[in-house]
């Protein structure tokens, strides 16, 4: 394991991008983890029905059919540039960041029943986040900030009767990063060069508890724990702006992936299903930053002082539609309206996030009696957002636009 340091301002980075490819939900949280989930905007709790109902709802396990379900997916997400225009520092800050792309693989089973019991497996990537700069003042805190999650989700489900289910799993996340920054003046002088690389294995559990009153309509409530992210590593760097000499030390630090409450009511009309999920996400459990070394050196530096994040809670409505349009063939869309959690106070160039629209769209088509094929596609469009030096605590004035993310994916299940 190891930690390469950045400066005073790549401290903030790293803590604001600790979770994946984040891409399109607040901050770095990724909640669309399966063809569906892409194609329905990520209103899919209540009305799940394949494979990835061990993940999303585990409680609905119990109501499957008795067959055994895997499913695996391939997701292209792709960042465009983030435009800034304004300063930052005190210096001119016209810049874009680069565009960024990643492929997330997914995987979901749920096994066969016994008794009233079901178990089910998911392997996914729960947030993350990428976004590098070139140009000065934003190359001094996000040169490069890159973070992967991956999650093992094992899950079990215990069906009461035709109405009542209930369901829970283990979370098992391994966290991955990156960050890298180079600090110098409006004149070109050199202040300071990092870099950190780190990892860490943490723990959390998830909850499900799902109400059938007909056949038609399911009730579902989800719970998603915290978990907190102890990345540990390796720091190097130095500069005359850190305030002290070269140096490698052990570092670590601490960085929230946040709880998630779901209440979602999905009803069948026969030819049409409609699902609305409210998710409310406790971001503010992220209240600071603090990187903790070994070298006393640098825990009395700038790197070593706390930084505010201040983060809030934020709330999402989604709403997903799944057209039957035959007995082989689904259509899906999807809308969601997602708050940013970053207070205009603490932005940073590491994450420019601000409230965003969801749209989306796919179809799933089933191949005999048991495999099926799908694809989805996903616009994450980012508002802009005025940003002013008088309120932000890192000096920025300005404003961010365009952004967002795109997501393509494809899927194949098979039942057996």
């Amino acid at each position: 394991m190891q930690k390469e340091r950045l400066s005073r301002w790549a401290v903030m980075t790293a803590a604001v991008s600790v979770l994946t490819v984040s891409a399109q939900a607040s901050a770095y949280k990724l909640p669309e983890q399966s063809t569906r989930s892409v194609g329905l905007s990520a209103a899919y709790v209540a009305g799940t029905v394949s494979a990835d109902t061990s993940y999303y709802n585990p409680a609905n396990m119990g109501w499957m059919d008795e067959r055994q379900a895997i499913e695996g997916a391939l997701t292209l997400i792709y960042l465009p540039k983030v435009n800034f225009e304004g300063s930052a520092y005190g210096m001119p800050a016209d810049a874009q960041s680069r565009s960024e792309d990643f492929l997330v693989p997914t995987l979901h089973y749920v096994g066969p029943q016994f008794g009233n019991w079901r178990f089910g497996f998911s392997v996914v990537a729960p947030g993350g986040l990428s976004k590098r700069w070139k140009e000065q003042p934003q190359r001094s805190t996000a040169e490069e900030f890159t973070l992967a999650i991956v999650e093992a989700n094992p899950t079990v489900s215990y069906t009461f009767n035709e109405q009542w289910s209930i369901g829970a799993g283990f979370r098992a996340v391994y966290t991955d990063g990156t960050v890298r920054a180079y600090g110098e003046n409006a004149q070109g002088m050199f202040l300071y060069a990092q870099n950190m690389e780190g990892d860490s294995f943490d723990f959390g559990y998830n909850l499900a508890l799902s109400f059938r009153p007909q056949k038609e309509t399911i009730l579902s409530v989800t719970y998603r724990s915290n978990v907190d992210l102890t990345v540990e590593g390796t720091a190097k760097g130095g500069g005359p702006a850190v305030g002290t000499a070269w140096f490698d030390t052990d570092a670590d630090v601490e960085v929230p992936l946040p709880a998630t409450l779901a209440l979602a009511a999905s009803h069948d009309f026969g030819r049409v299903k409609l699902e609305v999920v409210y998710e409310r996400t406790f971001w503010s459990e992220y209240e600071d930053l603090d990187f903790n070394f070994d070298d006393a050196r640098v825990e009395n530096s700038l790197l070593g002082r706390a930084k505010d994040k201040d983060w809030d809670d934020t709330n999402t409505i989604r709403i997903g539609l799944t057209w039957h349009v035959d007995e082989k063939w689904d259509m899906l869309f999807g809308y969601a309206w997602d708050e940013t959690p970053i207070p205009e106070k603490t932005i940073g160039f590491e994450l420019p996030d601000a409230d965003a629209q969801i749209f989306s769209v796919g179809s799933v088509i089933r191949i005999g009696e048991q495999w099926e094929a799908g694809f989805a596609l996903l616009y994450d469009k980012k508002d802009s957002r005025d940003v002013s030096a008088a309120k932000n605590e890192n000096r920025i004035d300005g404003t961010f636009d365009k952004g967002g993310a795109y997501l393509a994916t494809v899927g194949i299940g098979y039942r057996f």
